[in-house]
This record gives C-alpha cells, structure tokens and sequence, in this order.
C-alpha cells in the first residue's frame, strides 16, 4: 500500500469535488470510504487504519480551511451513522446518538475521524450538500434530495472505485416557474 499515492487522489479528488460543486464555508461533505476496497479487499473484510488515516490526513486540512464540514459515514454495523464535529451538530441542529465507532463496527474512516476531531459526536442522518464514496459505500442517504452525479478525473483511491457527488435544489413550480 501507498499511503503517499492514496493521500494524492484523495487531495486531488476532494479539490476537485469542492470546486465543481460550488461548496462553501459551512457546507457539508458527506465521505464514505472503504479501506478495505483501497486496499484491494473485499468492503468489510480488509479494514485497515493505515489507508483510512491516509486519506483523512490529505482532506481534513483542505475542509477545514475552507470551513466545509467533514461527515464520516459509519458502515453498515453502525447503520451508516455518520461522525461530525460537535460545532457541525450545533449548527445544523442534528440530534446526536450514543456510540464510538471501531474498525470492524463503524469502520476505519469513522473510527480515524472519531480519534482525529476536536470534539466528535455522532448523529444517524445528515443532509450533506456533496459527498464521496469511496470504494462502494453507498452515501445517497446522506445527500440532499437531489443528487447529481459528478464525474471526477481521478476515478479511484487506491483499488477503491470512486464516485461524487454534488447537490442542488429542487425545481418546483412547472411550466409557468422561472429558475436561476
């Protein structure tokens, strides 16, 4: 494993990502990572800390200067919790849950982002403005209602399979309503 190449397509796909989706300072970014596709296993059968620190150390400090907020999305075992700074819960009003998560119970990325927050809580559902997942740990349930798939020139993290994507409002109206 190369912690230093996994690190590169994480920046450069989460760079990416931000620009085309227009987030700002405020926004959510929903991620799901699978350490164990980006290691070349099976998702759930490989976990490991290694590739999940990698690609939390290359697009932590990128949200945070930016002001983005982070959601690390739990596996399947936490029900797809998700781990969020506290100020993030605050702000948003999101009502918070009771677990910590591990590598074979919530997963190395959440588990990475549990021990690397300033102050981490965990709520069971967000409604993220962008997200990546990493590796085929379907995020959908994250996003605002409308998802638009964002096609990114890196195409994978490690072995893992990539896809993004970005959010916008709902058109409502019909024939007679004019649209930004």
């Amino acid at each position: 494993m190369n912690t230093e190449l996994i690190k590169q397509q994480a920046k450069s796909a989460v760079a990416e990502l931000i620009s085309v989706a227009g987030l700002q300072k405020g926004d959510i970014l929903v991620v799901g990572c699978s350490s164990s596709e980006i290691v070349g296993e099976t998702i759930g059968h490989g976990s490991s800390i290694e590739a999940a620190e990698a690609v939390f150390e290359a697009i932590y400090p990128i949200l945070k200067e930016q002001g983005i907020y982070l959601a690390a999305q739990c596996c399947e075992h936490l029900n797809r919790a998700l781990i969020i700074e506290n100020e993030c819960a605050k702000t948003y009003g999101l009502e918070k849950v009771c677990v910590v998560p591990q590598p074979k119970a919530g997963g190395s990325f959440a588990t990475t982002a549990w021990a690397r927050f300033e102050s981490p809580v965990a709520v069971e559902e967000i409604r993220a403005q962008a997200g990546l997942d990493i590796g085929g740990t379907l995020i959908g349930m994250h996003l605002c209602r409308v998802a638009v798939p964002v096609r990114l020139e890196q195409k994978n993290i490690g072995n893992a399979i990539l896809l993004a994507a970005r959010t916008r409002p709902k058109y409502i109206g019909g024939i007679r309503a004019k649209y930004e």
